[in-house]
């Protein structure tokens, strides 16, 4: 699942999906990692016209939008994993360009018996969006809990927390957890990175 409905009100309203790293949109690149392990994609978008953004990326990619608007990444959750078919699912940020493929086919083999598999930085510090779920235990908090917070999903779910220095095995620089929320952050990643103003 990737979600594509934030503000981008530090970019100046500009869609982050937009952007472009090595000659191919964040969207783009993401869906292409995805498309090589998951045998679904779905993008949550803002709203049901931002969804137009999204045709022809994939023939596996599905679209849906944040029908709870204005609840953060956990409304936009709430909404794609009722278009989830499998069993578990992996959720990500649209602004995060560099995404592992190692890293995420790792995190899916940890689940197991565990409801999230989460990277962390430190007791307090964790990336639930480069973190893979168990469609039925989101689906069964999110009914039960009013909370809007990521952290208290994760709180009170059964979830492994596996270190960011357990991961540098398959990435040393940590580059899968590089996110872009200004244009600076964007210009920061060389000549490569770029922002159009086009479809993706």
């Amino acid at each position: 699942m990737i979600l594509a409905g934030g503000e981008a009100k530090r970019v100046n309203g500009r869609e982050k999906y937009f952007f472009s790293y090595r000659g191919c949109s964040f969207i783009a690149r993401l869906v292409a990692v995805f498309s090589d392990i998951t045998d679904e994609i779905v993008i949550v978008a803002k709203n049901e016209k931002q969804t137009a953004h999204f045709a022809g990326l994939s023939d596996n990619v599905r679209c849906t939008w944040d029908k709870q608007n204005g609840l953060g990444p956990i409304g936009g959750i709430a909404s794609g994993i009722e278009e989830i078919k499998g069993d578990a699912v992996f959720i990500a940020a649209c602004d995060m360009p560099t995404v592992n493929r190692s890293i995420v086919s790792y995190l899916f083999d940890r689940l197991e018996a565990y409801d999230a598999v989460v990277p962390a930085w430190n007791e307090s510090e964790i990336e639930p969006l480069h973190s893979v779920y168990k469609t039925a235990a989101v689906r069964g908090y999110l009914e039960e809990h009013p909370d809007t917070s990521l952290q208290g999903m994760i709180r009170n779910m059964h979830t492994l927390r596996v270190t960011t220095d357990e991961l540098r095995k398959y990435d040393s620089s940590l580059e899968t957890f590089r996110n872009v929320n200004t244009l600076d952050e964007l210009l920061a990643m060389g000549s490569e990175a770029s922002y159009r103003e086009k479809h993706p």
